[in-house]
């Protein structure tokens, strides 16, 4: 019996092994094997723009071994990288573990927790949730992060998971006020790209991804895109005095223009660009201009790991005018440089940062 599982499994490894090398048959090939390799003999941009110091505000705790950890910091110093904002989502224990690892590295890392709901709905909360953000405070959290909400309600924060809670909900505002009187940010993940709320068909311009990651928008008690976009809008209006970051555009990367009426409104938002590179790549002139009409308001980050080719596919978006190129962001296009010019590449590698980070 041994023997024959042992057989499976190495024939399940060969099949796997088989699917992700190329394939010869193309009429059996899947959509999410697909690797395609550029064949255009065009320019390649060798040196990078700028050497501005460069400012992560969308990572987390990926290192699982003393060893990666090394060499991770061994690559942010050779790639200029220095701070990294570790979202870890904690609270308690954890995050006082995750802090106590990452701190040794002095300003190198910023580790930031998440919102503790034990006891939400009764009446021992908000107090205890903002008394424990305190105590996070005092043990060297600097910011929020990540929260999470893509229709159910921030279920990002560890330990406790409280569906139906949005950014927007008035039981929430004590613990934004108090973030802003602590001089926290808060990093926030609401809604998805659009396709994850598409048909999952073949007329699905993501579908690669959005497969992965779809969202039911019919099922009950879920909010859908626009609704979530508008409970970020809210809850930045109604706590200016709060700092927040909408991860990823605030997913409205295939309606860019509705962040941007958003950073230009509201002078307490901002918009991370963290895991979105493929997502605009394929819009290189519109991404251009989009940078550069809000250069003040967007923040590099990452949320991709901690390999050296990740950071150098970023910085090869950001700052060459490379085209048709592939850096393993899984989707079925290419890649194409923005371009951007040293003054907004300063902006959003680090000085907006910066004005975020200031206490």
């Amino acid at each position: 019996m041994k023997t024959n599982l042992l057989l499976l499994t190495f024939l399940c490894l060969s099949i796997s092994l088989h699917i992700c090398n190329a394939q010869s048959a193309p009429e059996e090939l899947l959509l999410k094997n697909y690797r395609p390799q550029s064949i255009y003999n065009i320019p390649v941009t060798k040196n990078r723009k700028v050497s501005t110091p460069i400012i992560d505000l969308h990572s987390h705790p990926y290192a699982e071994t003393a060893k990666e950890l090394e060499a991770w910091v061994a690559t942010l110093r050779a790639l200029k990288v220095e701070k990294t904002i570790i979202l870890s989502k904690e609270t308690g224990t954890k995050f006082d573990s995750i802090y106590q690892v990452y701190s040794k590295y002095g300003s190198l890392f910023e580790v930031w927790c998440g919102f503790d709901y034990t006891g939400y709905g009764t009446s021992a909360w908000p107090a205890s949730g903002i008394k424990e953000l305190e105590r996070c405070y005092k043990a060297g959290a600097r910011g929020i992060g990540e929260l999470g909400d893509k229709g159910y309600g921030e279920m990002y924060s560890n330990p406790t998971k409280i569906k139906g809670i949005h950014i927007d909900d008035a039981k929430l505002r004590p613990l934004l006020k108090r973030c802003g009187e602590l001089k926290m940010p808060i990093s926030i993940h609401v809604s998805e790209p659009e396709w994850m709320y598409h048909k999952m068909d073949s007329t699905n311009d993501g579908l690669m991804n959005a497969f992965e990651w779809r969202i039911d928008s019919t099922a009950s008690g879920i909010l859908g895109h626009n609704a979530l976009v508008k409970t970020l809008e809210n809850a930045v209006r109604d706590s200016p005095g709060t700092t927040f970051i909408a991860c990823h555009f605030a997913n409205c990367e295939s309606d860019l223009s509705r962040v941007g009426k958003l950073l230009k409104k509201y002078p307490n938002l901002y918009a991370d660009i963290a895991a979105r590179f493929g997502e605009t790549a394929p819009i290189p002139r519109y991404m251009k201009k989009f940078y550069q009409e809000h250069a003040t308001k967007l923040v590099y980050g990452t949320d991709m790991g901690m390999d050296e080719p990740m950071y150098r596919g970023t910085f090869r978006i950001l700052e060459t005018a490379d085209e048709h190129f592939y850096e393993g962001f899984s989707y079925h296009w290419p890649c194409h440089g923005f371009d951007l010019d040293e003054k907004t590449l300063n902006r959003v590698y680090y000085q907006n940062a910066l004005q975020i980070l200031k206490r």
